[in-house]
């Protein structure tokens, strides 16, 4: 079931939302966030939403909606799925005005909901792509822009056609940036929980930061520095943290096989208790 909010009302089904001359469609001034639902519980719903604002003034948007209007948006589109059910949370921004350089003033802002039940705690296989990270000189690196997924889902279809579910990509200076469309995490072959360092290159996401918080609340210390490729292969654990699924263990890493470990595993338990808490 897909279910928008647009131009102050409610429908069902892939609603249209652009016209042929529409600056996004044309030229890519779309941003967007993704939140969750699940069986009513919306985890860190208001810093996904304060994202969507901020991403979409760095491509000279303006969403016309404030925090507490979108939360309101949300609660209510939520109260129309049945009470188990689990959602991905879309607020989009686009531009549809403007030449090359958006008029601001003129963004519209859409809210979808959909169903997408959480995926189960299963290992996934990923390979290393050779698309890159964009620098931050390059593209627009600090916003949660759509722009950017093409670079992703580029690199993602170029390991499935080696045979593997996920891509991960390096930064311009050839270290670890992420997985094509999450945030990832290892356990050195010593044992330290590590993930890479913020270098603009790739988002802060918003579950990254809270399952780093949540395992700093249990005594594991997760260390943010620069990440070779070839740690990969010593690995202990590999996983991922994102909106879709939450936490994710990698178990095939290239020819690198990883069992779901204990710290993806506690990982997972402890976003799952603070999502029943929320």
């Amino acid at each position: 079931m897909y279910l928008t909010y647009f131009n102050g009302q409610w429908a069902e089904g892939n609603v249209p939302l652009y016209g042929a001359m529409d600056h996004s469609l044309w030229l890519g001034s779309s941003v967007f966030d993704g939140a969750r639902s699940l069986a009513g519980k919306l985890p860190d719903l208001r810093p996904h939403l304060e994202r969507v604002i901020s991403s979409a003034e760095k491509l000279g948007l303006a969403c016309p909606l404030s925090v507490d209007e979108m939360e309101a948006l949300v609660h209510e589109g939520v109260a129309k799925f049945a009470p188990d059910a689990e959602l991905y949370v879309r607020p989009l921004v686009f531009g549809t005005e403007g030449f090359l350089i958006p008029v601001a003033e003129k963004s519209q802002f859409a809210l979808t909901l959909f169903d997408a039940p959480l995926p189960p705690f299963v290992g996934f296989s990923a390979g290393l792509s050779t698309m890159r990270r964009p620098q931050p000189s390059m593209a627009p690196t600090d916003a949660k822009a759509s722009a950017l997924y093409a670079n992703s889902t580029r690199a993602m279809r170029e390991v499935k056609a080696r045979g593997f579910e996920q891509a991960i990509m390096l930064d311009g200076e050839g270290h670890v940036a992420e997985f094509g469309a999450s945030n990832l995490f290892l356990v050195t072959a010593d044992g330290k929980v590590v993930t890479p360092r913020l270098n603009g290159t790739f988002l802060a996401g918003i579950t990254r930061a809270r399952v780093m918080a949540l395992l700093a609340g249990v005594g594991i210390e997760v260390e943010e520095r620069t990440v070779d490729e070839a740690e990969l292969r010593t690995a202990r654990e590999i996983f991922s943290t994102g909106n879709y699924g939450k936490v994710t263990p990698c178990t095939r890493y290239e020819d690198h096989v990883l069992e779901v470990g204990p710290v993806a595993s506690q990982a997972r338990e402890l976003y799952m208790a603070f999502t029943q808490a929320a």
